[in-house]
């Protein structure tokens, strides 16, 4: 063997790249690599398979707080009180030409129902007398004016002047006392406030039976 043969075997003996189990790079041998690459890309799979879950729970439970709350059910509706439709008993005393034809006018603008009360049919003078609901609240057109002390409490109510008078049965009878024809509203016991119910009907007799000339002082006042 020659000078220049053996300086090559020696040569290459001694190269790194030649060296069992290696890669050349002078690192770990070259068939651990892709054990180790296996382990982590299955490292990182897990990381995502369990991140991904996590993530959208975080997000459902945002989603539910932020959610506006389920609305408040309705409350039901009250139930119509329970009425007669049977005619109510009135009295109907003859009236003049004046008075009568107020009347008429009074009753034709009367509401079909005030509040939960409807209107229901009279016994005589449908002309001047109005009933609704059960025990019946009364209207009658064109009775007698109250006579009453001058220091007694009057009620103004809607541009209406009203006397009250407590009846003996704990109805109430609120009498117009400021008006060319007097308009009598009773309202029984059984109700609230009786004054509570004036303003419906305050309104109709404002527009159709004219104010008298003369009223008495506590209605100026009010």
């Amino acid at each position: 063997m020659d000078e220049n043969t053996s300086s090559r075997a020696v040569a290459g003996r001694d190269r790194p790249d030649d060296a069992a189990g290696t890669d050349g790079t002078g690192g770990a041998p070259a068939t651990d690599r892709p054990a180790t690459d296996r382990t982590n890309r299955r490292a990182a799979l897990i990381a995502t398979l369990v991140a991904v879950p996590v993530t959208a729970l975080v997000a459902a439970l945002a989603l539910a707080r932020l959610a506006p709350a389920e609305p408040a059910a309705a409350p039901s509706p009250t139930p119509p009180r329970p009425q007669s439709t049977a005619p109510v008993e009135m009295a109907a005393p003859a009236l003049a030409a004046r008075p009568a034809t107020v009347c008429r006018a009074l009753i034709s603008q009367l509401p079909d129902t005030v509040r939960d009360l409807s209107q229901r049919p009279v016994t005589a003078g449908p002309e001047q007398n109005a009933a609704y609901g059960d025990p019946a609240l009364t209207v009658a057109c064109g009775g007698a004016a109250p006579s009453f002390p001058a220091t007694d409490e009057v009620w103004v109510v809607d541009k209406v002047c009203w006397y009250p008078a407590k009846q003996p049965d704990g109805s109430t009878v609120l009498t117009s006392v400021d008006r060319e024809v007097p308009v009598a509203l009773t309202v029984p016991g059984a109700y609230d406030s009786a004054l509570q119910w004036l303003p419906p009907f305050s309104d109709t007799v404002v527009a159709t039976v004219p104010s008298a000339k003369s009223i008495p002082a506590g209605c100026a006042r009010g």
